[in-house]
């Protein structure tokens, strides 16, 4: 008998209605809100080695989002932490992506009215995911700063996080259309932003900039900021959140960005012109090192029960 691959944890496993199940079983009512109308908030946090890398940080966020978007749970952090470890416990793996996600939940018959709705819980982990390839981090990726712009931050909070993806999605077909691997978006006074999942760092003129506003406050965007104020002084780099233009960008020593999926990674070619000497920089380098060497740090990280 052939074995019915949805049967299995091989996968993936994930939380829904009460229930971990296998990742192939895992569905969510075709009325939620959630999927409907994008009214959901949502995080992911990853599990490297057997461990969860700032899981409260991630938590935090999560409890943010849901309050700026008046949804709330009837579980308890404690609670949402323990299905978390469960999802990975029960899908066996070392390295996962593992997000955990609140949507509006579905509205009474005939209603368009959100307080009619009870908010819905669901989570899961999959094998861990990477922004860019290994390939792609030894050389470094190519990125097209896109003409499509990003969401305002006046129309969707961008510290919420939220599936209002289309605009990065266009961008990164603009990015595929230019032969570039991904892609960056800038906001209406023309400075360099945010691209698809990840926040991007420039090394310019003794200072390590990133984009302060009109950006998700990621978590691995956070850890490289606590990397700048560690190494700084070692590197003579200043950090600076501030709005940064392209001319900036394009003319950098170094460019990186950060995700959850896949942590710092270089890039070093923008818009088809190098930056730098066209390979991963040092300062790169070192961020990368210290980022992974955090991981076996108990202050950043504990391991799955």
């Amino acid at each position: 008998m052939v074995r019915d691959p949805s049967d299995s944890f091989d996968s993936g496993a994930a939380y829904v209605s009460g229930q971990i199940v296998p990742i192939g079983q895992a569905a969510i009512p075709i009325l939620d809100l959630g999927f409907l109308h994008s009214d959901a908030t949502y995080d992911v946090a990853h599990v490297w080695r057997g461990r969860f890398f700032r899981l409260d940080d991630h938590l935090d966020r999560f409890e943010r989002g849901m309050a700026k978007l008046r949804m709330s749970l009837p579980i308890d952090r404690e609670r949402i932490r323990e299905i978390l470890h469960e999802c990975v416990r029960a899908s066996g793996l070392d390295n996962a992506y593992v997000e955990l996600i609140c949507t509006r939940g579905m509205a009474a018959p005939g209603s368009r009215d959100p307080r009619d709705c009870v908010n819905q819980f669901y989570a899961f982990a999959v094998p861990f995911a990477w922004v860019a390839n290994f390939e792609q981090r030894e050389r470094g990726l190519s990125l097209h700063v896109s003409s499509v712009q990003r969401i305002a931050p006046e129309s969707v909070d961008p510290t919420v996080k939220n599936y209002h993806w289309l605009d990065l999605v266009q961008g990164l077909y603009d990015a595929f259309d230019h032969g570039a691997e991904t892609a960056l978006l800038s906001d209406a006074a023309g400075n360099v932003v945010e691209g698809p999942g990840f926040n991007v760092f420039a090394v310019t003129a003794g200072a390590l900039v990133t984009p302060e506003s009109g950006v998700l406050q990621g978590i691995t965007r956070k850890t490289a900021l606590e990397i700048g104020a560690e190494l700084g002084s070692e590197l003579e780099l200043q950090v600076e959140e501030r709005a940064l233009s392209y001319e900036e960008l394009a003319g950098a020593s170094e460019v990186f960005i950060t995700s959850t999926a896949g942590g710092i990674m270089p890039v070093t070619l923008v818009d088809g012109r190098a930056i730098g000497s066209g390979v991963p920089g040092p300062v790169t380098q070192k961020f990368t090192a210290r980022y992974w060497e955090m991981h076996e740090d108990d202050r950043y990280s504990d391991a799955i029960r």
